[in-house]
């Protein structure tokens, strides 16, 4: 495992890459369980005071208490993790652990909210100020192409190209409820907070962080990739760490 500055290439360690910094991203591939060991390990050295899950809900999160997070089993039952779609919350069970002593936020949205900005685009129906994150303007073209191609790919070429520009409003809608809550979570616990999210969330180019650094500007920010194999040059994270890929099915099989 390797963790390095994307700007100088230097390793580092988790505390010398966490230290003043108000917000700190922390990537992953869901199914990748040395990823959530790495994020834990953040977590601890981090010491946040809030820590905000892309994996849950705000209903979700107010149901979170303290003895719950070392009790993986316990706490599925309580926000009904099974139902959720989620991996194995087992897989999780280091940064809940390692987040015990943190004020716990869901920036998850409802299926609902989703098909409403694939209708009607992210700004609709984001909780926030729309403009204050970026979300009341149309992406720039070269952007918009890069991110269509992206959904193409992730869903293996089974989506007709007209609702390939609607996917990427749901990401965006996603990436701005990531920022927003990040926000508020520093607003009220006073920070430093750390967030838990997919690494295509975690971009610094257009992700949570981008749209968190439109909307709070003298909030500081670091984000770290966790991947399965090296980025290509220019990869848009502030760090990465590189683990081992894990085995898995034929990501297309479902659109078979």
């Amino acid at each position: 495992m390797r963790l390095i500055l994307a700007a100088t290439l230097t390793v580092l360690t988790s505390s010398a890459l966490a230290e003043e910094v108000d917000i700190l991203f922390l990537g992953e591939v869901h199914d990748n369980p040395a990823h959530h060991v790495l994020q834990a390990e953040e977590i601890i050295a981090f010491n946040p005071a809030a820590v905000v899950f892309e994996m849950l809900d705000a209903d979700q999160a107010a149901r979170v208490r303290p003895p719950l997070l070392t009790n993986p089993s316990a706490l599925s039952d309580v926000i009904d993790w099974e139902a959720s779609g989620w991996p194995d919350i087992q897989l999780y069970a280091p940064v809940f652990a390692a987040s015990e002593t943190a004020a716990i936020y869901g920036a998850h949205l409802h299926r609902g909210l989703f098909m409403d900005a694939l209708r009607n685009g992210a700004s609709a129906v984001f909780a926030g100020d729309p403009a204050r994150f970026g979300l009341d303007e149309p992406l720039p073209e070269d952007q918009q192409t890069v991110r269509n191609q992206l959904q193409h790919d992730a869903h293996c070429g089974a989506l007709p190209v007209q609702v390939l520009p609607q996917m990427v409003e749901v990401q965006r809608l996603r990436d701005g409820e990531l920022a927003r809550v990040a926000a508020l979570a520093f607003a009220e616990t006073g920070g430093p907070v750390a967030v838990i999210l997919g690494n295509g969330h975690a971009r610094t180019d257009w992700g949570a962080p981008a749209l968190l650094a439109l909307a709070a500007p003298d909030l500081t920010f670091r984000s770290v990739a966790h991947l399965e194999a090296d980025p290509e040059d220019g990869a848009p994270y502030d760090a990465w760490r590189v683990t081992e890929a894990i085995e898995r099915g034929d990501p297309c099989a479902a659109f078979n």
